[in-house]
């Protein structure tokens, strides 16, 4: 079998020539992909490792977003303080909603992330004096460190995916961590976690306000990547593809939201050369992945790998 150091390197070979040889639609949507798996990353985490199922990460996209559209234009400050800002306030948001939130569970705890989603969207029309309501915030500066300027979409890509990359680092972490093992043991039995003496609603507040905090740097990245913040991106439809991206790629796997990321950027950009109907495919790509491969795609590919190498094994 080919060792992993050797796939890792390859891989990471693939991703920095990438950009040199994709035309700039598809750097573009490169660049959008590495923003939604940071977004996703943060749902993954909820829905793989504590069971929970979040419609909300588009009020903390747009907190992001918002943030460093604010910070950069009204108070001329640099982008990582529009960063550290939409952090604060998506953590300080998280944390204060999350508390009584958590304590639902199933599909009322849904239930009440999807209200989360309408009340932030509506606060994003209304607050127009903030986020310039429908008519949004222009302007937004490109991000430049120590005079380099992240100005073009394949300058951003390294930017958005070294960040994806680094996000990715913590939450695995996380994962094989001590915390990880309590998340697992909320997700798959809480009575037997909370007789263990776990604080399954300390353990599932942290988690959530680590999900927003996720969701805050792809909105500050989207925002200094389009220039452009307007609450027409930040509605349900948006947390609803980010919620569909860790199904896809694979609920309990860290990267599958690499994967995730490419099916829901690419696969509707391909399926739109064929037509006004390709909203019909896209749906129906994903009901073929949700019953294909009920563990998502890296998952499925996980299984396919195991099978042979134990049939590899017992052959010997």
């Amino acid at each position: 079998m080919v060792p992993r150091v050797v796939v890792l390197a390859v891989g990471l070979a693939l991703w920095a020539l990438l950009p040199l040889f994709l035309p700039r639609n598809l750097v573009d949507l490169c660049v959008f992909a590495g923003i939604f798996s940071i977004a996703g990353l943060g749902v993954g985490l909820l829905l793989g490792q504590c069971g929970i199922a979040t419609i909300a990460q588009a009020m903390f996209y747009g907190v992001g977003a918002y943030a460093s559209a604010w910070c950069s234009i009204q108070l001329g400050a640099h982008a990582i303080v529009g960063f550290l800002v939409g952090l604060a306030v998506s953590a300080g948001v998280a944390l204060l909603v999350g508390w009584p939130v958590l304590r639902l569970t199933g599909f009322f705890l849904a239930l009440a992330t999807l209200c989360l989603a309408v009340i932030g969207n509506a606060l994003f029309f209304e607050w127009d004096w903030l986020t310039g309501g429908s008519l949004g915030i222009g302007g937004i500066p490109k991000i430049a460190l120590a005079g380099f300027a992240f100005d073009t979409p394949y300058r951003y890509y390294y930017l958005v995916w070294v960040v994806s990359f680094a996000c990715m680092i913590l939450a695995h972490l996380l994962v094989t961590s001590r915390n990880g093992l309590m998340m697992q043991a909320i997700r798959d039995s809480p009575d037997a976690a909370l007789s263990l003496g776990i604080d399954i609603q300390a353990v599932r507040t942290r988690v959530f306000v680590l999900c927003s905090m996720f969701g805050s740097v792809a909105g500050s990245l989207f925002a200094h990547y389009t220039s452009f913040a307007s609450v027409e991106s930040f509605t349900i439809e948006r947390s609803i593809t980010f919620l569909l991206i860790p199904v896809v790629g694979g609920v309990t796997s860290v990267t599958g939201v690499i994967v995730g990321a490419l099916f829901v950027i690419f696969v509707p950009e391909l399926l739109s050369k064929l037509g006004d109907f390709h909203q019909i495919l896209f749906g129906l790509a994903l009901v073929f992945v949700v019953i294909v491969m009920p563990e998502g795609i890296v998952g499925a590919v996980s299984r396919l790998y195991r099978t042979q190498r134990g049939g590899e094994l017992h052959g010997r």
